[in-house]
């Protein structure tokens, strides 16, 4: 029988054995901090991704908010047009019936002067007419006394009327 030829190992130092385990533990630490920095990296991510989410939502309500403002100033916009025309056509019509008013009104006026001026001329002519009667009777009743004196004109005297009509 053969006998076994057994090889020792060489022994490792102490050293040797502390700077392997040293690298396996910086391997794992490096493995540790690249897993924590995808990790962090993907926290970041995803929280950057809410935060844009979260501004476009709220540049999306402003955006709506906007427009509402925006629809509701036209809306008052319309409505102020509205009543401004109303306003305008209301004066239009108002000075067109005043203007309606003031042509009845003078119209009118116009209608009382003719009516003035012609009972005025009526009362007039009769009040010549009863004068003239009356100087008639007393021409008659002056021609018993003097035909001189009766051939005068006894209406309009001279002292009454003067320059200022057309009768004498």
């Amino acid at each position: 029988m053969a006998t076994r030829k057994t090889t020792k190992k060489a022994a490792k130092s102490d050293l040797a054995i502390a700077g392997k385990h040293l690298g396996n533990a910086s391997k794992e630490v490096g493995n540790a901090l690249m897993n924590k920095v995808d990790a962090m990296g993907d926290a970041l991510s995803a929280s950057l991704s809410k935060a844009k989410k979260k501004v476009m939502t709220r540049r999306n309500d402003a955006q709506r908010e906007l427009s509402k403002l925006v629809k509701l100033a036209e809306l008052q916009h319309q409505k102020a047009q509205t009543g401004a025309k109303k306003a305008a056509a209301a004066a239009g019509k108002a000075v067109q019936a005043a203007e309606k008013k003031l042509e009845a009104a003078r119209r009118k006026a116009t209608k009382q002067l003719a009516s003035v001026q012609a009972s005025v001329e009526r009362k007039g002519k009769a009040l010549r007419r009863a004068i003239e009667k009356e100087a008639a009777a007393l021409k008659k009743a002056m021609g018993v006394q003097g035909k001189a004196k009766a051939m005068a004109p006894i209406w309009p005297p001279k002292a009454l009327c003067g320059a200022r009509c057309d009768c004498c």
